[in-house]
């Protein structure tokens, strides 16, 4: 959270118009703030900077992707079964790069909810204490 606390403080003010010094200021409490972190939208710059690339991700995004893999996977299926006997086999698809797989065979990445770590109050203290 350290290297991303500039985003974090312009999204605390952008979406939410509260100011971060509120809470140096005892004007904004930790559980308040944890709260406002742990809900910044997918396009904030706090979880943009976090996450990478992942973020620009959506349910939308993995589906489309798995849709082209799939066409791809099924031609490749029909030009192998219909090719010359002789013929060299064509190449097989390469799957469409996720955010976030290292190999392709993962597919989309877990989601998001399930690995989501939201700061706790004693982390947001030691962090701006």
């Amino acid at each position: 959270m350290e290297e991303h606390a500039e985003a974090l403080e312009a999204d605390l003010l952008r979406y939410y118009g509260v100011d971060l010094l509120d809470w140096h200021r005892e004007a904004l409490s930790s559980r308040r703030l944890a709260v406002l972190v742990r809900h910044l939208p997918p396009d904030s710059a706090f979880v943009r900077a976090r996450e990478g690339e992942a973020a620009e991700w959506g349910l939308t995004d993995h589906l489309l992707a798995a849709v082209v893999d799939h066409l791809a996977i099924a031609n490749w299926m029909f030009a192998s079964a219909n090719r010359d006997e002789y013929a060299d086999p064509p190449e097989a698809p390469v799957p469409v790069p996720r955010p976030g797989a290292t190999d392709m065979s993962d597919g989309p990445p877990a989601d998001r909810a399930a690995d989501d770590h939201a700061p706790t109050a004693a982390e947001l203290a030691r962090f701006f204490g």
